[in-house]
């Protein structure tokens, strides 16, 4: 049974992400260097490739190999295959691997403080492991690196891809649940196990797949593999701690010698040298890196959530994310990131939106919420006109809003499908998506329950669900009759 929810909850969010339609193009691109990077014969060219085909990429890996860290193994390095023949394919094909991830989880989502904050925690983590690892090996360093980012992916895949579960798992956080039991309570799955379909999906060495594991001082793992988890977990649990909000300066640093005692022998380093190490690299990046921007992200953060928690902010950046879509953008990308706008603008347990196929139905093809993922197929109607509150809607040009669906004039009025399906609804919005003078080519639904406090939707908030409904028009053909998903 475990095993079962640990695989629809993993379907399902792979399936999220391949919506987004940037997140394949990573995928391949990883599996590309890694391909690369195991090739027997040691020919450095397709790894070349990988590179220079980014040109941001290329800069990247030229400006860490001839950084203070790899001065001493080359110097001046203007050309990939130089780098390739001073570092070697190891080193290199982990610091492509390394920032590839960052660079997708930096361009994913630029709105959200939340996310900018783990994704910035994560890539203090990574600091953290390459100062950790810079007077030893490079191909050893830059795994460990990729081992200490992989260990948070799945987090930060939740973050960033499933927007309404992160939010359920952070309250039940604040009101004191443990992160994994918070995760398992809404997803069924931990972050690690998400962490790790990850990895094999993208099919990473076993190396790192054993490296992201948990640390145990008294685990029987190869040494090696014990090194890297000591790594992974002291890197990922020294940014947590530097990142804390309010904490003084002496219980950071008690934080952080503990977690010295802890890992300073599988680490081969004095408990004290830690210590001062990381203290200084939080100093370091405090002055030009990830910690003075998580300062500054920090100090804005009050009034970020204030927006964030404001119905209209939070609708009005899902209709500039709309269109911030490149032209020729998949309907799904659309359709899925209004469904999620809607629901998170307002809180609603559930979103819904039918598209219309031909002149006759409208069909259920986006959802989140109970009693909606899996049962699609069972949510439509047909386009002819019956006397209920959804044909009311789409011969509408704005939305509609139902206060109160208990009501008993207004129970006359729900057509018995939505009777049968969704019948503990308290309050819902209708918002047709339609060209100027045409008929609509699709109808998103969102409702509170009779399990929530009672609310109402604002003039300002409807009138900004009705832009998103403008805006997600655009992405469908003039004639409904060829609208496809």
């Amino acid at each position: 049974m475990v095993q079962m929810v640990k695989a629809v909850l993993l379907d399902r969010l792979w399936a999220r992400m391949n919506e987004r339609g940037d997140f394949p193009i990573l995928s391949q691109s990883l599996r590309s260097t890694v391909a690369a990077m195991t090739n027997d014969d040691y020919d450095f060219t397709e790894l070349v490739k990988v590179v220079l085909s980014d040109f941001a990429l290329t800069q990247k890996v030229l400006r860490l190999a001839n950084s203070a860290m790899y001065m001493a193994f080359g110097g001046n390095i203007t050309t990939v295959t130089r780098a390739l023949m001073v570092l070697g394919m190891d080193a290199v094909g982990h610091l492509v691997v390394g920032l590839k991830i960052v660079d997708h989880f930096h361009h994913s989502a630029p709105r959200r403080i939340d996310a900018k904050l783990e994704l910035n925690r994560t890539m203090l983590s990574g600091c953290v492991a390459r100062k950790l690892t810079e007077r030893g090996d490079l191909r050893a360093g830059e795994e460990a690196v990729v081992c200490t980012l992989m260990r948070q992916v799945g987090k930060l895949l939740v973050v960033f891809y499933l927007e309404p579960e992160w939010d359920q798992i952070r309250r039940e956080c604040d009101q004191g649940t443990a992160e994994d039991d918070a995760c398992i309570d809404v997803l069924g799955v931990t972050f690690a196990e998400i962490g790790q379909d990850v990895a094999t999906r993208w099919r990473l060495p076993e190396a790192i797949r054993e490296g992201m594991g948990e640390y145990d001082p008294a685990g029987n793992e190869p040494r090696q593999v014990q090194w890297l988890r000591a790594i992974t977990n002291y890197s990922t649990e020294v940014a947590r701690v530097l990142t804390i909000a309010g904490l003084t300066d002496e219980a950071r640093e008690e934080h952080i010698a503990e977690l010295a005692q802890h890992y300073g022998r599988a680490l081969n380093t004095d408990p004290e040298t830690l210590v001062q190490m990381s203290l200084a690299l939080a100093r370091e990046e405090a002055d030009d890196g990830v910690m003075r921007e998580i300062v500054e992200l920090r100090a804005n953060a009050d009034a970020i959530a204030r927006e964030a928690l404001d119905p209209e902010a939070r609708i009005s950046a899902g209709v500039e994310d709309l269109r911030a879509l490149p032209p020729g953008s998949p309907l799904q990308t659309a359709l899925t990131l209004a469904t999620e706008t809607v629901l998170a603008g307002l809180g609603f347990a559930r979103t819904i939106v039918f598209v219309r196929r031909g002149a006759n139905m409208f069909e259920a093809q986006r959802g989140f919420g109970p009693q909606v993922e899996g049962h699609l197929d069972t949510l439509s109607f047909s386009a002819a006109f019956q006397p209920d509150v959804f044909h009311l809607a789409i011969a509408n040009s704005v939305g509609i809003f139902i206060e109160n669906a208990r009501d008993p004039k207004m129970l006359s009025r729900l057509p018995a499908w939505y009777r049968a399906r969704l019948d503990d609804a308290r309050a819902f919005v209708l918002l047709p998506v339609a060209h100027p003078g045409e008929p609509p080519v699709a109808l998103l639904y969102g409702d509170w329950l009779l399990s929530q406090e009672p609310r109402r939707i604002l003039p300002k908030e409807m009138s900004a669900l009705n832009e998103l409904a403008h805006e997600l028009a655009r992405f469908f053909s003039a004639s409904p009759a060829k609208a496809r998903v």
